[in-house]
């Protein structure tokens, strides 16, 4: 893709719809507004969205069946826009792949922010990702830190956020060093978040879903209890065992 990254505002309220999507194309973007999920629908098919921004709380199809649907059609970011009441559906926008929220109501800079944070991260915006590059074994998966995605064993792309990417490069890293909450928000350049908010929680659970041969007992990414996350680079090449510690546990 060339030019401007090209945003999707979808909420029912025009009001709020039409003032974000005003301020974020004063500031360079390329912004189309749906007013639901059938809008939303049309704009997608006609042309790829880089990033939708999507309020939870809409009649007929809500903000988490519409990221729901985003996440498995394609890459595209996605920041949920929430009421401060919403944690859970927060929560199950996190677990569905959203790459940041919002909380209503908000500064208009502080959205901004989070959009070009979240076009930066993904490497959206015009430039074409490397097919080659530098690659590190993450479980039974291989990251590829310059295309910034991750591959099964066969070659299969897994699909990966903007923050998952992030988290698994600061691991990469940072492999055998254990990781604290505030240290990984701190690497992924993330400080948005607080540093105990259990979004991360959130999100490390998601990636051992794709990297883990079993995520119910992850041995790539081990919980260090009291302190936070261990990469063990060890776990792909079958020599997990020694790198284990009595004071690591999965979760």
């Amino acid at each position: 893709m060339s030019g401007a990254a090209h945003i999707v505002v979808v909420d029912d309220d025009e009001d709020v719809r039409s003032t974000v999507a005003e301020y974020l194309r004063r500031n360079g973007l390329s912004v189309s507004e749906a007013d639901g999920g059938a809008a939303l629908r049309e704009i997608m098919g006609a042309r790829p969205i880089d990033l939708a921004l999507l309020d939870i709380n809409m009649p007929g199809d809500d903000g988490l069946t519409l990221a729901r649907e985003i996440r498995a059609s394609g890459e595209a970011g996605i920041i949920m826009l929430t009421a401060k009441s919403d944690d859970i559906d927060r929560i199950v926008g996190l677990e569905i792949g959203a790459d940041d929220y919002v909380t209503k109501p908000f500064n208009p800079r502080e959205l901004l922010a989070r959009v070009r944070s979240v076009l930066r991260r993904a490497n959206r915006g015009g430039e074409a990702p490397a097919t080659m590059g530098r690659e590190i074994q993450m479980g039974k998966c291989r990251l590829n830190l310059d295309s910034r995605k991750l591959y099964e064993a066969d070659g299969t792309e897994v699909p990966l956020t903007a923050m998952e990417f992030d988290l698994l490069k600061c691991f990469a890293e940072h492999p055998r060093r254990v990781l604290t909450r505030d240290q990984l928000l701190d690497l992924a350049h993330n400080r948005e978040m607080e540093a105990f908010d259990r979004s991360i929680d959130t999100r490390i659970t998601r990636i051992r879903r794709k990297i883990e041969l079993d995520p119910a007992k992850p041995d790539c990414l081990k919980t260090v209890r009291g302190a936070g996350y261990v990469f063990n680079p060890d776990c792909g090449n079958g020599g997990s065992a020694a790198a284990s510690s009595a004071a690591i546990a999965a979760d």
